[in-house]
């Protein structure tokens, strides 16, 4: 149990050491935050509102991105390193290796939704009831399982270079066609067609119903929930397709 907490602590530390997760995880979700609530919309009907509503995209919009390109591209990396295949001869199992992965994402989400959820209470003024703080919190660390099975599919592949190539275009289809950027209904209607089906958007809409007083739809649980599994089997399987081969 030792060495399962030391490699979660580890874990957390290499992310909060890494630019590349500073920059996207916390420094452009609250950057485009600034710019989507101070520069534009500002002739916005109900600014409160918008403010909130957009607050909680950046914030899933951060913990997406950590989940699909920290995890994902860290995986690979460690795979072709080799660190993986030595850390196969340490007492630590393959689940516990990859559970600490998952436990240390998961810490490193909660620091980044306090964070800005914390930079949209001092930017705007963003006033909320303890119970939807509280509530789209948790909706948001929760909601995040998808993707991290999502980071661990990416994780699979090959080369660092086509990892992070990979990853960010899909990190961007999913943010902009889920309605994460812009609200959904100012997109074309065949992107809406298609979005209201994406983790993305489902991902995201639990939210935005927190905060306008709402449940989230049992659609959005649903979804998720199948997207969780489908990301899950197809990791797994690849994984040991790529065992067998060794």
């Amino acid at each position: 149990m030792s060495a399962f907490r030391m490699q979660c602590k580890v874990e957390i530390i290499r992310i909060l050491r890494n630019p590349y997760f500073v920059f996207w995880s916390l420094l452009m979700p609250i950057v485009f935050y600034i710019i989507f609530t101070k520069v534009f919309n500002t002739n916005i009907q109900d600014k409160q509102e918008w403010q909130a509503h957009y607050l909680m995209s950046m914030t899933a919009f951060s913990v997406m991105g950590s989940a699909i390109m920290t995890l994902g591209i860290r995986l690979v990396e460690e795979r072709t390193k080799g660190w993986s295949l030595f850390m196969r001869i340490t007492p630590l199992s393959d689940h516990a290796y990859f559970a600490a992965k998952m436990i240390g994402q998961t810490v490193i989400h909660l620091f980044s939704i306090v964070i800005i959820f914390i930079a949209g209470a001092l930017i705007n003024g963003v006033t909320l009831t303890a119970f939807e703080w509280l509530m789209s919190g948790i909706w948001i660390l929760l909601g995040s399982l998808p993707f991290l099975a999502l980071g661990t599919l990416v994780g699979t592949m090959k080369r660092v270079d086509t990892a992070s190539g990979i990853s960010n275009v899909i990190y961007m289809i999913l943010a902009i066609s889920g309605g994460m950027w812009m609200p959904m209904d100012v997109m074309p209607a065949f992107i809406q067609k298609i979005g209201i089906w994406l983790p993305s958007y489902n991902f995201g809409n639990g939210a935005w119903e927190i905060i306008r007083g709402n449940t989230p739809e049992w659609i959005n649980f649903l979804l998720l929930i199948g997207y969780l599994f489908l990301f899950m089997l197809l990791s797994s399987y690849i994984r040991r397709k790529q065992e067998a081969a060794v």
